[in-house]
């Protein structure tokens, strides 16, 4: 496989284009990638695009954590297709030049969906804290109202930190080379092509990143914690269950999301490694988006018993 070289014209200019090198390392498995990515980009897209359907038509699932659910579907389907398209698109034409625009882009999205999957699922855990902990004022605290605000303040409160975020990185000068180590314009790899000392612009992004994730995390944890409280003061063990088993797959999504994230971009760096980063970030921007749709569908009864009534 050749890799594509693009020459900047001088060390003081910024490139008008990126290479994004992706899997061209692994000449002999691209087809197989493609049919990969291709089975795992139509689970995603048909499994939470019947989620989000059987929650608009089954009156049984007009409830907040549904509505929370059909956007958290839409906001999966709206996350992989910011990396996979392209990512197939690489694969299926061997043309691997990005402009400086569509790496911006790309990456401006990218950043403003995790940043709203950060607040979508603090919100869905507000949800779960409210129905267990206050079930007599649940009714009225998780208005449909208040369910809107919630949805639109999630989907909406990244977007100027991330357009800011990404402006700050693309006004540096890009002259070390041109080829991104990564299958997407990922932070890390656009920054080690950049000129000069770039310490400075890691610390402030890295500290727009800890403060998207950590403070939507710290609100997470403290709604699990009052929950999990609430939980076990249940005097049987049938409600017990029954209470738990109604946050259980939020949670697992949570330590999927949280977990990757925190270990691909938090680990030391002398631990980083062109391959490594590759095979964490395909984790969590991919696989866990397809775990999580078969999280909600196949762990949650009323969304099973709804797919049945809608496909049987």
């Amino acid at each position: 496989m050749q890799h594509e070289e693009i020459t900047a014209q001088d060390n003081s200019s910024t490139a008008r284009h990126f290479v994004l090198l992706g899997f061209s390392d692994l000449p002999n498995l691209q087809g197989f990638l493609s049919g990969v990515f291709v089975i795992i980009y139509l689970i995603i897209l048909i499994v939470n695009g019947l989620i989000i359907i059987i929650t608009r038509i089954d009156t049984a699932l007009h409830k907040p954590m549904y509505f929370f659910l059909a956007n958290f579907s839409s906001l999966e389907i709206c996350y992989v297709s910011v990396t996979l398209p392209r990512i197939l698109f690489n694969l299926w034409t061997q043309n691997r030049n990005i402009s400086v625009l569509g790496c911006a882009t790309q990456l401006c999205f990218f950043l403003i969906l995790g940043a709203t999957e950060c607040f979508l699922l603090a919100v869905m855990s507000y949800d779960r804290y409210v129905a267990i902990c206050k079930p007599l004022q649940y009714a009225l605290v998780m208005n449909p109202k208040r369910c809107a605000r919630l949805a639109a303040g999630s989907w909406l409160g990244g977007i100027p930190v991330q357009i800011g975020q990404t402006c700050q990185i693309f006004s540096l000068h890009f002259c070390n080379s041109s080829q991104i180590s990564h299958f997407f314009c990922d932070i890390p790899p656009i920054l080690k092509l950049a000129c000069g000392d770039t310490s400075a612009h890691e610390a402030s992004l890295y500290v727009v990143i800890m403060v998207v994730g950590a403070v939507p995390f710290v609100l997470i944890l403290a709604s699990y914690s009052k929950i999990i409280s609430t939980i076990l003061r249940l005097p049987t063990a049938k409600g017990r269950a029954k209470a738990f088993s109604t946050c259980s797959s939020h949670l697992l999504v949570v330590v999927l999301f949280f977990g990757s994230a925190t270990i691909t971009y938090f680990r030391p760096k002398s631990s980083h490694a062109a391959g490594t980063d590759k095979l964490l970030s395909l984790f969590y921007t991919v696989v866990t988006p397809m775990f999580n749709s078969l999280i909600y569908s196949l762990r949650n009864k009323d969304v099973i018993a709804a797919l049945r009534k809608l496909l049987l």
